[in-house]
């Protein structure tokens, strides 16, 4: 159907898209000093506003609000439809503790009490 509209108006749409799409969303792409708002965002990658974004590649930072929630390694962008789509080689989400190197057992006491 948006072959039939005019390009005004079509290009009126994709802004109206778009802007929607940042409002929604907190999420956000921190590269060094560099703040970017994310589209989308989904298993194996995520979408960046193609006016606003340079083509990244290498490590980033995701963030929900002022909470960091994911280390990204990027290996690819292209631009599609005024997105700039990014494929993570990784994704690993961060933790506010570190991660334990021993195995815990389910029903192991938290804490041993001494004799009275």
């Amino acid at each position: 159907m948006l072959e039939f509209l005019p390009s005004e108006i079509s290009e009126g749409l994709d802004k109206a898209r778009k802007a929607q799409a940042k409002r929604k969303s907190r999420l956000r792409v921190q590269v060094g000093e560099a703040v970017f708002p994310v589209l989308r965002l989904w298993q194996n990658g995520l979408a960046l506003d193609a006016d606003l974004t340079p083509h990244l590649r290498g490590l980033v930072d995701v963030y929900d609000g002022s909470r960091h929630v994911l280390e990204c390694l990027i290996v690819a962008s292209a631009v599609e439809n005024g997105e700039l789509v990014c494929d993570f080689k990784r994704s690993t989400a961060v933790l506010d503790k570190a991660p334990l190197d021993f195995w815990r057992e389910e029903n192991a006491p938290i804490a041993l009490l001494p004799k009275a």
